[in-house]
């Protein structure tokens, strides 16, 4: 991928005149042209106008880079790098630092309120005590020609050659000087350096003699608050070894440790929590499933014995241990976040206090929002400044567990479905779910002209959780209700054989959309949860003589729309398109997730392949999670 040409030549390359109103995906300021499509601007600060040239054009944005401010930001600084603009590993250097760091705050409150529902406030962001040279871990790419050392370009996919980055400690600098155009035999290598240590590792392992310094080390040491670690090549260590000693007295604190707790330490790594929580706990778990890393915590544990280590998945030991009693959990996960099953062993016996230490934001909003419906209430949530000079944020939530709601949530875990419908309890039972059935006695009357189909739907499918909630002392009641739109009509039920007809002439060959509406109730405080999924289905070009078979059978008599799209013999649909299981009558991947945000733990456990749960990719997400693709932190 190096020396690649730039996607657009320098005599065709366009300028674009824009007013930056907001950051984009990655740190960029972002901007229109004049058709609405996004242009992500590096360099820019929103609030500015900007002239800026166009870097490269993708099907669905326009990457560009400022070349000269029309109206500056009042937070606008010369970049101390001569490389920032040719180099994108640093996109903030323009930005003054106390305004870096109000940025990083205000993204992680976005996160909580956009993708949690959080109305959380986030503390002022804990600066880092270094701004530049703080990176103790260095990846560069290495030129085809002459073995020289830089980065690539994000955009342009370029080489970008670097005589120094100002985001590395000293000594990697040294190092990266004295291996400039001598290392031609890699594409990629990897320096990491105990700032307290003074050791490193380089790798590959070389053979050209001319390589100044020794490489392929297995693993190097670093120190944190007085302790060492010994850190192998593929295991994680936080980056900047400073700023990590400021945020673990931060998380221990927030811990509440006072030398009698039982503490986990999940996705433990390669111990560095465990090691430094040891003296303020009474017994230390450490939990940390890659090989690698629980080598190196082997030998950083060694000598310390109120820390026991298991290799394993966080969540087993965490249902395991729970029943035994845990004071406190500390989870540092990946950047893909918390596994369910750990969520679940955390809501399922709760400890008294969680301290969540996050790299993604957006992650961390997601799992929140999971225990926040459970038991625990957001004590506190810090954003901490790991990557100074880029938009990256490390975040450290606080949640305590509230007992009164804990007993609340302990009555809801029993679920009714409020339906007469055989396909919804076919899809419950499907996914390998306990439920009791309630006939809910509520008319389903004609819907109104020009109603609104998502109104229709969601009145319905309230009223029916409703009637049964009333007549139960707990649980959780589940009602819902589909509904068919052609052309902004809505169509429910067939009250007979010839509005039957009418319905399925009148879709034969079109497409129209499908919405099932769903509710939960909470049969003991009238709380409720109600969310929707829309679909749209085009039908075939069935016949009259079709029409009529199908009608006899009576399959379309109970169905809205009335036809079923698993009818296999009647086949009416060409298409689905969105979830299919929402057209059958109840959408797994909907329901799962109100579920989850309204404290009813629903883990679906459905037997053997399934076709109709895979036809939608957000069903199968739902029920077979991804595992998590290794640790992924910057």
């Amino acid at each position: 991928m190096l020396d690649m040409p730039d996607p657009l030549p320098a005599e065709e390359t366009p300028t674009l005149t824009l007013h930056l109103h907001a950051l984009g995906r990655h740190g960029e300021a972002l901007a229109e042209t004049d058709d609405g499509k996004p242009v992500f601007v590096f360099g820019g600060i929103p609030g500015e106008t900007v002239t800026a040239e166009v870097v490269a054009t993708r099907r669905g944005y326009v990457a560009a880079r400022v070349t000269d401010v029309v109206e500056p930001s009042p937070h606008r600084v010369e970049p101390a790098c001569r490389y920032f603009g040719e180099c994108t590993g640093c996109q903030w250097q323009h930005i003054a630092y106390e305004r870096q760091l109000e940025m990083k705050r205000e993204a992680l409150a976005d996160a909580l309120h956009r993708v949690g529902g959080l109305d959380v406030e986030p503390l002022p962001t804990l600066p880092s005590p270094e701004t530049l040279g703080y990176r103790n871990h260095a990846r560069f790419t290495v030129s085809k020609q002459g073995g020289r050392l830089g980065y690539v370009h994000k955009e342009r996919r370029r080489h970008v050659e670097v005589e120094e980055c100002l985001l590395m400690a000293p000594w990697i600098n040294h190092a990266l000087a004295s291996l400039q155009g001598h290392v031609a035999e890699t594409t990629q290598l990897s320096l990491r350096y105990g700032v307290h240590t003074g050791d490193y590792l380089l790798q590959p392992t070389f053979q050209d003699m001319d390589v100044p310094l020794a490489s392929g080390q297995k693993h190097y040491h670093e120190a944190l608050l007085g302790h060492r670690f010994r850190v192998s090549s593929p295991s994680f260590f936080q980056v900047n070894t400073r700023q990590a000693e400021q945020m673990a007295e931060f998380v221990m604190g927030e811990l509440r440790l006072d030398g009698s707790q039982t503490v986990v330490d999940a996705y433990a790594g390669v111990a560095t929590f465990a090691v430094l929580m040891a003296d303020r706990a009474r017994r230390v778990i450490a939990v940390e499933e890659s090989k690698s890393a629980v080598a190196d915590a082997r030998v950083n544990v060694e000598g310390i014995s109120n820390i026991e280590l298991r290799q394993a998945r966080t969540e087993d030991v965490l249902l395991e241990l729970a029943a035994g009693g845990v004071d406190a959990v500390l989870l540092d996960p990946p950047r893909a976040g918390c596994m369910p099953g750990t969520l679940d062993a955390l809501l399922a016996l709760p400890p008294r206090r969680v301290v969540y230490v996050s790299c993604d934001p957006e992650t961390l909003a997601r799992d929140l929002a999971i225990l926040t419906a459970g038991p625990f209430r957001i004590e506190q949530v810090r954003p901490v400044d790991m990557f100074p000079q880029t938009y990256h944020v490390e975040a450290v939530a606080t949640l305590v567990r509230d007992d009164e709601r804990l007993a609340r949530l302990q009555a809801r875990q029993s679920l009714v479905l409020a339906s007469s419908s055989p396909r919804r309890s076919e899809i419950l039972g499907r996914l390998g779910l306990t439920f009791e059935t309630v006939e809910p006695g509520v008319d389903e009357p004609e819907p109104l002209p020009g109603a609104d189909p998502v109104e229709v739907a969601r009145e319905l499918a309230l009223a029916k959780a409703r009637a049964v909630a009333e007549r139960r002392s707990a649980g959780t009641v589940l009602g819902a209700d589909t509904v068919v739109e052609l052309d902004g009509v809505v169509l429910g039920k067939p009250v007979d054989a010839n509005d039957a007809a009418r319905m399925l002439g009148a879709l034969r060959g079109r497409e129209h959309r499908v919405i099932t509406a769903i509710a939960f109730v909470d049969a003991a405080t009238g709380e409720t949860a109600e969310g929707y999924r829309a679909s749209r289905v085009v039908m075939r070009d069935y016949t009259d003589e079709e029409i009529a078979a199908y009608i006899a059978t009576g399959g379309p008599m109970d169905k809205a729309g009335a036809y079923g799209v698993q009818d296999e013999s009647f086949a009416p649909t060409a298409e689905v398109r969105g979830c299919y299981l929402n057209v059958v009558g109840l959408p797994a991947c909907e329901t799962l997730k109100l579920a989850e945000r309204f404290g009813l733990r629903l883990r679906p456990r459905p037997d053997g392949a399934w076709p109709a749960l895979e036809r939608c990719p957000a069903c199968a997400q739902q029920v077979r999670p991804k595992p998590l693709s290794g640790r992924s932190k910057r």
